[in-house]
């Protein structure tokens, strides 16, 4: 591809503990009066979502914690299953740690200094001259900007190899208070990382990445987001995103297509974000996309539910595990805090 940067490797992890929605819903009824309203149980058991891993063992679990228990459990478990989402990557691309040049960390769910590009050098044994970047409250789009840095780092150092990690610890941002906002996201939030691995080889097996873009529109700039309370971290998704996201996934992903000489027929898959049923929906009907090609997108949301950033690249690994077909297209797509949708194009 003209020496485009690379999808060398992919790699993700999530927490041993799995629960079903039913089980969170259940657990949440528990400590919480207000989940006990059966339109509070329709949001839970309506969303599309079979199960969702947790930082946390639902067997001791008790409501109320205090900010420094729900930081403790970020940093010790985004820093966990960073590294593992790592090694996973590495391996997938035949890497050796010493071979990295670069790091760029991505998260929104938890904030540590130094950042996790520091504290994965130190525990995975990376050279001490790696190059980093921790890019931090991007949310859900997140990923695509930090694939952005890693592509510019190769396309600036020819021969370097750029590590993007995502990791999110949503469990560490449960809020309960008496609005929809934050029903929605404990509805819907999980815990996950994820790693690819960005090269300028043109032996690499992965996709080639041949374009970005961004749409930024602030008119919605209160709508997604976490506001901080009592030092705590209070999740906020208002319902107007549901009904506006595939409109502006549709004018993110036309503007895309058009920088690229593309058309939709020509996109073979479609990476998008699972950042739940009603947005899914609206990217499909916005799109006229089947349920074929959001199939993965699908998959994600049932068995691991919305991640935040790592969650686009579930659905990459999941569409890499089909095994894509030498000339085709994909194009990922992601909505975050802004409100900014990021899109970016594949070529296989």
């Amino acid at each position: 591809m003209n020496g485009l940067p690379r999808i060398a490797g992919i790699g993700t992890a999530n927490p041993r503990n799995r629960y079903s929605q039913r089980e969170i819903y259940d657990l949440s009824r528990k400590f919480v009066p207000m989940y006990r309203n059966p339109r509070i149980e329709q949001i839970f058991m309506n969303s599309d979502i079979d199960f969702r891993h947790l930082a946390f063992d639902a067997a001791t679990f008790t409501a109320g914690e205090s900010a420094d228990e729900l930081h403790a459990r970020f940093q010790e478990n985004a820093l966990a299953l960073g590294r593992e989402a790592v090694v996973r990557c590495l391996e997938d691309a035949s890497c050796g740690v010493e071979e990295v040049d670069s790091i760029v960390a991505v998260t929104c769910t938890g904030y540590v200094c130094p950042g996790l590009s520091a504290l994965l050098i130190r525990d995975l044994g990376f050279r001490t001259n790696v190059q980093r970047a921790d890019l931090v409250g991007m949310g859900c789009a997140g990923a695509l900007p930090g694939l952005q840095s890693a592509y510019d780092y190769v396309r600036a150092h020819p021969g370097g190899r750029s590590l993007l990690v995502t990791v999110e610890i949503c469990s560490a941002c449960y809020y309960i208070d008496e609005t929809l906002e934050t029903v929605v996201g404990n509805a819907i939030c999980a815990d996950g990382a994820a790693a690819v691995l960005v090269v300028g080889d043109e032996g690499a097996h992965g996709p080639a990445i041949a374009r970005f873009e961004t749409l930024l529109e602030p008119s919605f700039i209160d709508t997604v987001g976490f506001q901080t309370r009592e030092g705590k971290l209070r999740i906020v998704l208002a319902k107007d995103i549901r009904d506006s996201a595939g409109a502006l996934v549709r004018r993110m992903v036309d503007g895309l297509l058009e920088r690229e000489a593309l058309r939709r027929e020509n996109i073979n898959h479609w990476i998008i974000h699972s950042g739940g049923r009603k947005v899914i929906d609206g990217i499909r009907d916005e799109l006229g996309l089947t349920e074929e090609q959001l199939r993965n997108s699908r998959c994600v949301l049932r068995n691991f539910g919305n991640m935040s950033s790592p969650t686009v690249l579930f659905v990459l690994a999941e569409t890499m595990r089909g095994t894509p077909r030498p000339g085709e297209i994909g194009l990922m797509a992601a909505m975050g805090p802004g409100l900014a949708v990021e899109g970016a194009i594949l070529r296989w």
